[in-house]
């Protein structure tokens, strides 16, 4: 290959706004567009882009400075390296210097068939459970479908539309303009047909010219498990419709989801509290708790203190789209009785004197009081 210097036309001193500008000059000088009849323009554009590519980027440059073309892995050698590395393509490069469009007119992002429809969004509300283990639900939303009367081409029947006389059907317009890099030719949607390409003389009177109505439609979604308040599905073609035949854009669903009465959601694990008497935080118990997924054996060990947790594996949350699930946390609370009789105040009085601990002279219709209380 060339020496990358040489195919830029700059000194190897050459600063690096030296290099960008006689890249610019060079990639308008050689573009295949700008050179129809030179079959070789291909190749000296792309050699051109390889040096861009190398120079532009100081520890590249400095390995070929040093070493040659060895010292970029023989990029820019038949066979070797991409010459767009670093680049989408050469649509990336006009991106970074001709703001995304070709100086030539020629390529770029020309109409490819009729505008795609607009994205919709709509919010739906789930139960918790639904949420958790996923379900089909109904979702309503108002959108664009084709028109049933002109079958999408927003003529009248018995008629069609005419190709753009301004655009010759492309749907675009080219416009020269003079720029620091001298003249250019860019392209924009032609003003009388909005970038149809096509007009319709006879527009139909169900849809106005549109090719499309508005209607109310339901979707069945199938919400897959786990999702949460923070998921969106994305149902691809059930947008609104585009005009005059253009494909559909795509339906988002936010959800939203009821609260739980007894559980909490941590990302993947659900919280829970699980209440047990004193007694049974003192003596130890087997208690019964009711999960999602239904009733699971609680082994509480004696001495169990307020706050503990109990941890059940593969409980909580399904991962969405990927398997597995999170856990459920059991938080004791333990429950103080506020109805005792006077015999078990009795009992209770004979304990705290047994364990050495000072509790109130008089107690006796305390808790009766209580219990009124909390009524």
């Amino acid at each position: 290959m060339a020496d990358l210097y040489e195919l830029l036309g700059v000194p190897r001193d050459a600063s690096q706004d030296d290099i960008k500008r006689a890249y610019r000059a060079k990639a308008r000088e050689l573009h295949p567009d700008a050179n129809p009849d030179d079959p070789d323009a291909e190749h000296h554009f792309k050699e051109v882009a390889q040096a861009w590519e190398v120079l532009r980027d100081p520890e590249k440059r400095a390995r070929y400075d040093r070493f040659g073309d060895a010292g970029i892995g023989g990029a820019g050698q038949p066979g070797g390296g991409d010459p767009f590395a670093g680049f989408g393509g050469v649509g990336d490069i006009f991106d970074a210097f001709f703001g995304g469009q070709s100086p030539f007119g020629g390529g770029g992002a020309g109409r490819s068939g009729p505008m795609r429809g607009p994205d919709l969004e709509v919010v739906t509300e789930l139960d918790f459970t639904e949420a958790v283990f996923g379900a089909q639900h109904k979702v309503d939303v108002r959108t664009a479908v084709a028109c049933e009367v002109c079958d999408a081409t927003g003529a009248t029947p018995g008629t069609s539309a005419t190709t753009c006389a301004d655009c010759g059907g492309a749907g675009q317009v080219r416009r020269v303009r003079q720029s620091l890099l001298g003249q250019m030719v860019t392209t924009a949607a032609c003003p009388r047909c909005n970038g149809a390409g096509e007009v319709i003389a006879d527009p139909c009177g169900n849809c106005a010219g549109e090719g499309r109505t508005l209607q109310d439609r339901s979707f069945t979604v199938d919400i897959p498990p786990g999702v949460d308040a923070a998921s969106t599905l994305r149902l691809q073609g059930r947008g609104a419709a585009g005009p005059r035949g253009g494909p559909p854009g795509d339906l988002y669903v936010h959800f939203r989801v009821r609260p739980h009465d007894v559980f909490r959601r941590d990302g993947v694990d659900l919280h829970a509290d699980l209440h047990i008497p004193v007694t049974q935080a003192m003596l130890g118990a087997e208690v019964e708790f009711e999960t999602l997924d239904g009733t699971e054996a609680v082994t509480v060990p004696p001495a169990t203190p307020t706050g503990h947790v109990f941890r059940f594996r593969g409980k909580g949350v399904p991962v969405v789209n990927r398997g597995g699930r999170g856990d459920l946390h059991l938080h004791v609370v333990i429950d103080l009785p506020r109805d005792l009789t006077e015999e078990q105040e009795e009992l209770v009085r004979r304990l705290a004197e047994l364990r050495g601990e000072p509790v109130a002279e008089e107690t006796r219709g305390f808790f009766t009081k209580l219990r009124t209380a909390f009524k």
